[in-house]
């Protein structure tokens, strides 16, 4: 089977709808059937599907998720924005920003980008439009900011690019940091401006922001410490060599349960069962589209498909900073049209020997390839970002959409930054 007619079938299964899970299982085994002298059997994909989760970095993801989901329930992100609009809630765009940062530390919690936009929004919009800010914009903030849960560690899109590529996750997790910040001090930038051109009600943002302030520094704190001490927690015991990173989702499980039903008191005892179910029915989908993805990587290998794309990238660019655009350019694109887990498990096989053959670091590259689905996650058609925050306001989704422009301008300047500055991505990684 020739390798146009293989991703045609491919984009023909994706474009009818048809489930990601079963399209990559599918064609994993299609070559075999065409042709019965292929290596790769039908039971080999298989056999590929269950050995694929047979990973104990994998074993990360519903932990993190489930961590995730109980935060949310635990009510974690009210507390973390009232301790940020405490210091810049009187600034210009203080208010926006502070939505911003509360996303940054969420998606240190969750690790997942829908969940960031969900927990984050659901009480950040309808308090940025009782303030007088555009409903419109309130949600874009939140819906571009949410992908930083992808990007700042812990990530599951990390551990998820770690079992495909063999890179470290604990060294995916800490080079994480810098860009997350990046990208968020761009997306602030981007709110300032917009205020600046718009106008803010100062009245109603004196009034609201002095309702904060009189809450007290040290009560704010006192609510906010079990909160922002989680990503201290998960990351410390990967950095202080006490866990793994799949041990460190672990211990977020059982931190999350613990200021939740006996610190904060949002969560009984009683609601645990509910959470162990939403959680499942959550994270097996994306496990069953992990494992099929692993069989479907090692179809391609079999095919030497990666190396052919390899080999016509590299002999037809000589230009480090061309082959670097087109494979940002390319990520983009699947981005817009497919989840971010899916397209790490297919693109990375495929660029990651461009990738080292240019001289890319696969930390560098995976958090370049992390960064470019993130905007993916907020860009139509399959932008998943753009549907949880339609969901909440009732906003179309192209209205959503493109309202969140300046951001992505914003957002992709720092990608620029991130693909070809390797030591944003490097720096902490070489001194932890």
């Amino acid at each position: 089977m020739t390798m146009p007619i293989f991703f045609l079938i491919f984009a023909a299964l994706i474009a009818i709808g048809t489930p990601v899970a079963i399209v990559f299982g599918g064609m994993a085994a299609l070559p075999s059937l065409v042709s019965s002298g292929f290596p790769y059997t039908a039971e080999a994909a298989v056999r590929s599907m269950v050995s694929g989760l047979d990973s104990f970095t994998l074993l990360a993801v519903p932990l993190f998720m489930l961590s995730g989901i109980i935060m949310a329930k635990g009510g974690i992100s009210e507390k973390l924005f009232n301790f940020f609009a405490y210091f810049i809630g009187n600034k210009t765009a203080g208010m926006p920003c502070a939505v911003i940062v509360t996303c940054m530390f969420y998606g240190a919690i969750s690790g997942s980008s829908p969940a960031t936009v969900s927990a984050v929004g659901a009480m950040t919009i309808p308090f940025l439009i009782s303030l007088g800010y555009d409903k419109i914009f309130s949600t874009a903030i939140v819906t571009v900011a949410g992908g930083l849960g992808v990007i700042i560690p812990p990530s599951i899109s990390y551990i998820v690019y770690s079992s495909t590529s063999g890179a470290s996750p604990s060294a995916l997790f800490i080079g994480g940091v810098i860009p997350g910040i990046l990208i968020g001090v761009s997306l602030m930038i981007c709110a300032f401006l917009y205020c600046k051109k718009h106008g803010e009600d100062k009245e109603k943002l004196k009034e609201n922001y002095e309702k904060i302030r009189g809450l007290g520094f040290f009560n704010l704190f006192k609510e906010s410490f079990f909160a922002l001490l989680t990503p201290v927690i998960i990351l410390g015991s990967i950095y202080g060599g006490i866990a793994s990173p799949t041990e460190a989702a672990a211990i977020s499980v059982i931190y999350a349960l613990i200021i939740s039903i006996f610190i904060y008191k949002t969560l009984k005892i009683s609601g645990i069962g509910n959470l162990i179910v939403e959680g499942t029915k959550t994270y097996v989908t994306i496990l069953f589209i992990i494992s099929a993805a692993t069989a479907f990587g090692r179809a391609l290998t079999m095919l030497q498909y990666p190396q052919l794309i390899s080999a016509g990238i590299l002999g037809n660019i000589s230009s480090k900073i061309i082959i670097i655009l087109v494979m940002n350019a390319i990520l983009l694109i699947f981005g817009m049209l497919l989840d971010n887990i899916p397209n790490i498990m297919i693109l990375t096989p495929i660029f990651l020997p461009v990738a080292t053959s240019i001289g890319m670091d696969p930390v560098h590259f995976g958090i370049m390839i992390t960064a470019n689905l993130a905007i993916g996650m907020v860009t139509p058609p399959m932008g998943i970002n753009l549907f949880v925050a339609s969901s909440m306001t009732d906003i179309p989704v192209l209205k959503i959409a493109k309202a969140t422009i300046p951001f992505l301008i914003a957002f992709f300047i720092a990608l620029m930054f991130i693909a070809f500055i390797p030591e944003i991505s490097l720096v902490l990684p070489g001194i932890v």
